[in-house]
């Protein structure tokens, strides 16, 4: 006890020290980064060091008593009744540390990610060599970079604190559980944290280079201009595969040496510690969904009430003081958010496909299938999010488009191409590493498992996310049916639109949610549960160009609003506005697509946690979670209620932290003389071209240049996500605790408590998946009817243009969806999945 007190108040002061060292260099984040590396570390010593004593100890019974009872799983079959390997991989494996056979392609993997990173590496320079522009461009770009990183600082100073303190906790918890787990669970933890945390932070850096110099190009040309701002997106793309990748192969290596793979017992022990990677990763990316969708929102709604429906000028004008907070936004919210989400779904599908494969270990060693030591389903799904970063990058090199081309085409160029190659390539992998066929079970329960299977498994998981993202494109898209006809009822006013949009939020449900359940029943037919895991991976082997795609689109949102306030000419306007429409289009599809692997996602975990409290509970296992069963019964009650709770409360603190914005914008309007004089001569000469105001205008509205104060507007959008984004968060990771630990503290008998955590789990997955895609679509739907309307719609011999009462009426339905979309819809993405990841955690503990 004394050797941890001493070590973990010496932790905290270096911690600190550090932390002083670094507080006036240009550095200083990633100075405190390795400060809270450095604590967790420390921290967790004593209590690493006790149970790597025991692992010495029980490394040695273990291999004498393999020795003298099995046959290793090097030795082949045990009889000659036993098949053959139907694997083509060759049968020497790599020694670890401990003398326990590491599989020879475990040390592939790593190198895989270092490959995404460098290609992030190499596209980060290529993106900050190119030309910014003028001096007013440069100046707007660096108002937009330094609010984002003021905001990435504020929320990575509170998430150190909670990670820290989760930390020490996993730590704790992990020594106590003997050889069912590691107090190294926290150092996967802390990983899988500052992994997410530093994917954001590349994203953002680069996001906001990148939309100026996409501006920029756009006074050369489209293609230039495409180029500049899909170089910026897959520097997003490529670093969060590579980080989830790289984090989560190492690691896996670093556990197999220290632990052994001879058991069963050994190869839980090592997925058991690497779940804590995963609740890292699900834990930074609902509070960077949920903070930096509060902040965009805020903003958003800002400036259009106030700058578009009050003040009727543009919502990125340079006279609109929310106007860089919004821009701000766009990459917190879009960028940052969007990849630390997709990010959680990537690393937690492997986590928990790699639970699954676990289960086959012992069939494949008896049967003498194997020739990766019975761990072939369990690193299949590690090497195919390997080979998905390989592909992603060669499908980048298929995006180019020339002068009046269409740049969504070559996205989908890049992106199905992509898709095509890394389905081959996936075929291959999976006959190369698998058995042809294996049975687990007997009589009733028995299933056989076929490698064609699990490849088929794989297909229904990408059919369900290409179906799910058109129908996503069909509800939300520019000139679509759903959308026209919420343009058609903006014509009678706000009221008629916020119920039309309610409306095609909730019929676009249905479709996704038959995809989804086809896709389950479709995968779990072929390949049972592991089949449902890997049909999740397979969805999302292709993050890295998805995700490139989807970051696309904030940063030629971007590039469109820095022309607009820098008044550049309008045909550089006109190119940055066709990259945004494509964007905004891409950026809908992303969001159906997260929806989708999210539902698949948690049901692998939703399994794991099972397979995971099975092993560790052989007296009180999980049979079945009959909903006859009064506790399991209320707890899908309580279950179904969180999505709608954590909805109320996004939404409300986007209520709350709107106002404040609003108040800001009418203040400086109101008492800045600059600002106010502008207006004025901005509506007396409506209608007329900047050259025909006159010389006396053109000056009062020159004058009013840079007098707007942007810092207060994004001062008051960091300070509110910041503060709102607190309970959300402690809900969504303290409500699976309560319910894994409170039922035995009172005293419910046997495994009433796991049952009843199940079904909190079922219950949040079908409510919160229903709730993701009714909010994100209608947001969707709402957002381009009121683009519609801005580009011109006739209705009944009526035309719809900006400034009409029906525009009135369509912005505020977009200000009802941009929180839908933004903020509550894709937070439930996460919410679901962390709740699962914490499930899945504890599940040896309860």
């Amino acid at each position: 006890m004394l050797d941890f007190i001493v070590l973990f108040s010496g932790s905290v002061m270096t911690a600190a020290l550090l932390w002083a060292c670094s507080r006036d260099t240009p550095f200083r984040t990633l100075f405190r980064t390795l400060s809270i590396v450095l604590a967790i570390s420390l921290a967790c010593c004593p209590m690493t060091a006790l149970a790597l004593q025991d692992d010495e100890a029980t490394a040695v019974e273990t291999a004498t008593a393999s020795a003298d009872e099995a046959p290793s799983a090097e030795a082949g079959p045990v009889d000659d009744a036993k098949p053959e390997s139907t694997s083509m991989a060759p049968a020497a494996n790599v020694e670890g540390p401990s003398g326990v056979g590491i599989p020879w392609i475990s040390y592939l993997i790593p190198l895989l990610g270092v490959a995404g990173l460098a290609f992030t590496f190499w596209k980060t320079s290529w993106v900050s060599k190119q030309e910014v522009g003028g001096e007013k461009m440069a100046r707007i770009a660096a108002n937009i970079s330094e609010g984002a990183m003021s905001f990435l600082k504020a929320e990575y100073s509170i998430l150190a604190v909670f990670v820290i303190g989760v930390a020490i906790l996993l730590g704790y918890a992990g020594s106590t559980q003997g050889e069912s787990s590691s107090p190294l669970v926290a150092l996967s933890f802390a990983s899988g944290a500052i992994c997410s945390a530093l994917a954001g932070f590349i994203g953002m850096t680069v996001a906001t280079k990148a939309n100026v110099r996409t501006t920029n190009a756009a006074k050369t040309s489209l293609g230039k201009a495409l180029e500049v701002a899909f170089a910026g997106g897959s520097v997003m793309g490529m670093g969060v595969v590579g980080l989830g990748v790289l984090g989560l192969s190492i690691l896996f290596v670093v556990y197999a040496g220290m632990f052994g793979l001879e058991t069963q017992a050994s190869l839980t022990r090592v997925i058991t510690v690497l779940t804590g990677f995963s609740f890292g990763a699900s834990s930074i990316a609902l509070f960077a969904r949920v903070g930096g969708g509060i902040y965009t929102k805020a903003a958003d709604v800002g400036a259009d009430l106030v700058g578009k429906v009050e003040a009727g000028i543009p919502e990125d004008h340079p006279l609109n003081p929310a106007t860089i907070a919004d821009n701000v936004g766009d990459n917190v919210g879009d960028v940052a958010g969007m990849g630390a989400d997709l990010f959680e779904s990537y690393v937690g599908s492997i986590i928990g496909t790699m639970v699954l494969g676990g289960a086959f270990f012992t069939v494949f060693n008896q049967a003498g299938l194997d020739d990766f030591g019975g761990l072939s389903a369990v690193l299949l799904p590690l090497v195919l999010a390997g080979v998905g970063i390989l592909t992603s990058i060669a499908g980048t090199f298929f995006v180019k488009v020339k002068e009046g081309g269409n740049p969504h085409h070559a996205l989908n160029y890049g992106e199905f191409g992509s898709a095509a190659i890394l389905l081959l390539l996936t075929y291959v992998i999976i006959k190369f590493m698998l058995p042809a066929t294996w049975t687990v079970g007997e009589g009733a329960g028995e299933f056989v498992y076929t490698s064609s299977g699990v490849f088929f498994a794989i297909l229904f998981g990408l059919a369900a996310g290409l179906g799910i993202g058109k129908i996503t494109e069909y509800y939300t898209g520019t000139g679509t049916g759903p959308v026209t006809s919420i343009v058609r009822q903006s014509v009678t006013g706000p009221a008629t639109t916020i119920i039309s949009g309610l409306g095609v939020g909730m019929m676009s449900t249905a479709i996704p949610i038959l995809i989804i359940a086809a896709a389950i029943i479709g995968a779990y037919s072929m390949a049972g549960l592991y089949g449902i895991a890997i049909a999740a991976v397979g969805m999302l082997s292709n993050t890295g160009i998805q995700l490139a795609v989807d970051a696309y689109g904030p940063i030629s949102d971007n590039a469109g609003g820095i022309a607009e306030m820098a008044e550049l000419p309008a045909e550089v306007r006109e190119r940055t506005d066709k990259l945004d429409a494509v964007g905004n289009t891409t950026a809908a599809i992303g969001k159906g697509f997260a929806i989708g692997s999210a539902a698949l996602t948690a049901l692998a975990l939703f399994a794991a946690y099972i397979t995971a409290y099975n092993a560790t509970h052989v007296e009180t296992p999980i049979v079945a979670i009959s909903i006859t069963n009064p506790f399991v019964m209320a707890s899908l009650f309580v279950g179904g209620m969180l999505p709608f709770l954590f909805s109320a409360l996004s939404m409300n603190a986007v209520g709350r932290a709107a106002m404040r914005m609003i108040e800001e914008v009418r203040r400086q309007f109101k008492d800045i003389p600059e600002l106010k004089a502008a207006l004025k001569v901005m509506n007396d000469n409506d209608g007329k071209t900047f050259d025909e105001w006159s010389q006396a205008d053109q000056e009062t509205f020159q004058a009013a240049d840079g007098k707007a104060e942007y810092g207060k507007c994004v001062a008051i959008s960091t300070r509110a996500s910041i503060r709102e984004m607190i309970v959300p968060g402690l809900v969504a990771v303290l409500v699976p605790v309560g319910f894994g630990f409170l039922p035995k503290l009172v005293g419910l008998p046997g495994n009433t408590n796991a049952l009843m955590l199940g079904g909190l789990l079922a219950g949040v997955t079908v409510s919160g998946v229903l709730m993701a895609l009714f909010q994100s679509n209608a947001g969707g739907a709402w957002d381009n009817a009121k683009k519609m309307i801005e580009e011109g719609y006739e209705v009944n011999g009526q035309m719809l243009v900006k400034g009409s009462e029906a525009h009135k009426a369509a912005v505020v339905g977009d200000t009802v969806g941009d929180p839908f979309k933004d903020t509550s819809g894709p937070s439930l993405n996460i919410l679901l999945k962390l709740m699962s990841v914490v499930a899945l955690v504890i599940a040896s503990l309860i």
